[in-house]
């Protein structure tokens, strides 16, 4: 009697286990993640069901945190806009400034430690963009140059941006020519009157640029004139400086005739011939003895 009710038991029990299992199989699949991908980390955005959504995901992983900060001046990525913006303002239409230079340095050395650490920050376009908005204003050699750096990122690393096709297209169209200020020379001393200046050769224009090379436009500011030295004057001595008002006694100046001649002493009986000029001293002659 007992083996008979155990019996229907065990198949129940064998048949429960059986549909546990095949429960437990189909529902771990699901959960399985996405694939691991070329370098065996696993793709945070493999579970996205579009493109697109794929595109937004990988994008938010590769952004800078807003509330971080780059930099020696510890700028966020909108601090560096900014810093941009407001320096071509303060810039003109051009500007050799430290004090604005400055400040666009502190910005550059902030975005270049951003892209290092976020390069495929999609935020970093802009920033470039108004990075080179800014120091194709600055006249000086180091100002051009990273303008023109600038613009090779945008054109090649981020081409398919709005940014980057603005870029080339702004190329395509005007170019880029870098400017700056040559050292100021000084200016040459006049000639006298009927004195021609010699012919000197033109200068040499500025050779092509190279292919993928900006052209370069050095600008030549006026001359310095010396300036005067109030104390010197025509001869070269400083003038005599004015008598005070009043009688002044005059000092008998040196006469430029010959030193008098020395006296020379003649024995009783003789009379002088008078002055015997080119007489040098010399020893007094020994008397002679009369008988």
């Amino acid at each position: 009697m007992k083996a008979i009710v155990w019996a229907p038991l065990a198949a129940l029990a064998i048949v429960g286990i059986g549909l546990t299992s095949a429960g437990t199989g189909r529902a771990a699949a699901p959960a399985a993640t996405a694939s691991p991908d070329a370098t065996g980390k696993k793709d945070p955005c493999g579970e996205t069901k579009s493109k697109w959504e794929h595109l937004q995901c990988e994008e938010f992983n590769s952004s800078a945190p807003g509330d971080e900060y780059f930099g020696r001046m510890k700028l966020s990525y909108l601090g560096i806009d900014n810093t941009f913006k407001d320096g071509s303002i303060s810039a003109g239409a051009y500007t050799t400034d430290q004090r604005v230079i400055a400040k666009l340095m502190f910005a550059d050395d902030a975005l270049r430690r951003w892209a290092q650490k976020y390069p495929n920050d999609p935020q970093l376009a802009r920033s470039y963009f108004f990075g080179e908005q800014v120091f194709r204003k600055v006249y000086t050699q180091d100002g051009q140059h990273v303008a023109w750096e600038y613009i090779t990122i945008l054109t090649h690393k981020f081409g398919s941006t709005y940014f980057g096709k603005v870029m080339k297209a702004s190329l395509a169209k005007d170019g880029f020519t870098e400017h700056w200020f040559a050292l100021p020379q000084m200016c040459p001393t006049p000639l006298p009157k009927g004195v021609m200046p010699e012919t000197t050769p033109s200068a040499t224009q500025t050779p092509s640029p190279a292919p993928g090379q900006p052209a370069i436009d050095i600008i030549q500011p006026p001359c310095i004139q010396p300036t005067p030295n109030p104390y010197a004057t025509e001869s070269g001595s400083p003038s005599p400086s004015p008598s005070p008002k009043g009688k002044t006694k005059s000092t008998p100046t040196p006469s430029a005739s010959p030193s008098p001649s020395p006296a020379v002493s003649y024995p009783p009986g003789y009379k002088s011939p008078g002055a015997l000029p080119g007489l040098s001293p010399s020893p007094a002659p020994t008397p002679s003895k009369h008988p």
